[in-house]
């Protein structure tokens, strides 16, 4: 299959999605969605001079990327492609699917002029700069590869409508809550460790593993015991090998594992702790709601959900790498939180929404540079697939394809306005 026709495939799957995100939003927002999703794809980028180049429209480009400018900042545009992605996304939850939540900087380090910038740590170089939060929630199952997006949000703490960061995370969760009902298993690390989470999933019954900091009290056999302390003493019934892989190639870790039945101070729920020695200096500690007995693959199961989680790390560099995350330049509070809901939709598009047929050509296309990325990265072919796109979008320039968009259901029709 030709360049051309490869592009003109891409282009006719990328206006059918964006198509159906668009439902029920005036023509003028459909047809930005559609040219901000196939800019995104081209040029690898979220600054909108880029995408207005990528468009050749034949018209002055100032005044595509005025249009650009007035549309990024469409009030409601950011939650109703959440919405729209959510709806499908929340089908293609499981039972036992992990809904990976994780918290992230995004470091604006030379910016002065954007919208309600605060101080954050950046993870990079482990200092505090300007910039904004973000939170991202990723669905995937037990030690499994494919991941399904399904929010990328952005906060800021001096931001008029922000109340706290556990407002932040909890009203990301209940939207994932609602579009996949009671179904999936919340993983999260050190920073769910925090009672102001623990109750609410506990009153919602939603099941989890979180990872806890060692200073957390735990009910063991009627007394208050540091989770740390319980940890030292847990013993080992099991161990494992299991394969540890970075940029310096492989390496084999023996770790042991066993598992505490614990309660939180002032709860009669039954928890568990499972405790891992050999990751670390220290114990690593899950709590988690899953049933625990003495049997490997279901303490396996537990663990394996844990270290499952470590790829939604590789996902967000995927984010900052692929499409330069760093580099936005939207001065805008409200554009900034919409280009996340965008850049989430293209990501969205290369996990879960691109035919088969077509991914596999353009890895195809692309294996000479899939081939070359570093050893050990468990998700490269979502690089790969990045760079596959814009290659052959950029090799075959042309603007979006416009495709009919299917009627809007009632409870779908809104009348969203820019400010």
């Amino acid at each position: 299959m030709r360049i051309s026709q490869i592009a003109n495939k891409l282009r006719e799957q990328i206006g059918h999605f964006s198509g159906e995100l668009s439902i029920g939003l005036p023509k003028v927002a459909g047809r930005f969605i559609r040219e901000m999703l196939t800019g995104i794809q081209a040029g690898q980028t979220l600054r909108l001079t880029e995408t207005a180049r990528n468009l050749e429209e034949g018209i002055p480009l100032k005044k595509t990327h005025e249009r650009l400018c007035r549309q990024i900042g469409r009030v409601g545009l950011g939650e109703h492609i959440e919405t729209a992605l959510l709806r499908d996304g929340g089908k293609k939850i499981g039972e036992d699917t992990l809904l990976i939540l994780d918290l992230s900087d995004l470091c604006k380090k030379y910016a002065k002029n954007m919208e309600y910038m605060a101080q954050v740590r950046d993870g990079s170089e482990n200092v505090i700069g300007d910039g904004y939060w973000t939170i991202n929630i990723v669905g995937v199952e037990s030690e499994g590869q494919e991941i399904v997006p399904l929010i990328l949000r952005l906060y800021s703490q001096d931001a008029p409508d922000f109340l706290s960061e556990n407002d932040e995370i909890l009203s990301a969760i209940k939207s994932v809550r609602d579009a996949a009902g009671d179904r999936g298993i919340w993983v999260i690390d050190r920073g769910g460790d925090r009672l102001k989470l623990f109750k609410p999933l506990l009153a919602a019954d939603n099941r989890f593993i979180i990872r806890l900091v060692g200073n957390r009290h735990l009910k063991y056999r009627g007394s208050k015991v540091l989770a740390g302390d319980l940890a030292k003493s847990c013993p080992m019934h099991y161990a494992e090998t299991i394969v540890r892989e970075d940029s310096d190639g492989e390496k084999a870790v023996t770790v042991e594992f066993g598992y505490r039945k614990v309660r939180l101070p002032g709860s009669k729920k039954q928890l568990y702790l499972v405790v891992v020695k050999g990751l670390g200096e220290h114990p690593l500690m899950l709590l988690t709601t899953e049933v625990m007995k003495k049997n490997r693959s279901t303490l396996w199961f537990v663990i394996g959900s844990y270290l499952t989680r470590w790829k939604i790390e590789e996902t967000i560099r995927y984010i900052k790498t692929c499409y330069n995350l760093e580099d936005i330049r939207l001065l805008r509070y409200l554009a900034l939180k919409n280009m996340m809901s965008l850049l989430l939709g293209a990501i969205y598009f290369n996990a879960v929404r691109l035919g088969t047929k077509i991914k596999l050509i353009v890895l195809a296309r692309h294996v000479l540079v899939a081939s070359k990325r570093l050893f050990g990265i468990p998700d490269f072919r979502y690089y790969a697939l990045s760079d596959g796109i814009r290659s052959i979008l950029t090799r075959s320039p042309g603007s979006p394809l416009r495709i009919k968009r299917p009627p809007p259901s009632p409870q779908m029709e809104l009348g969203l306005t820019y400010t």
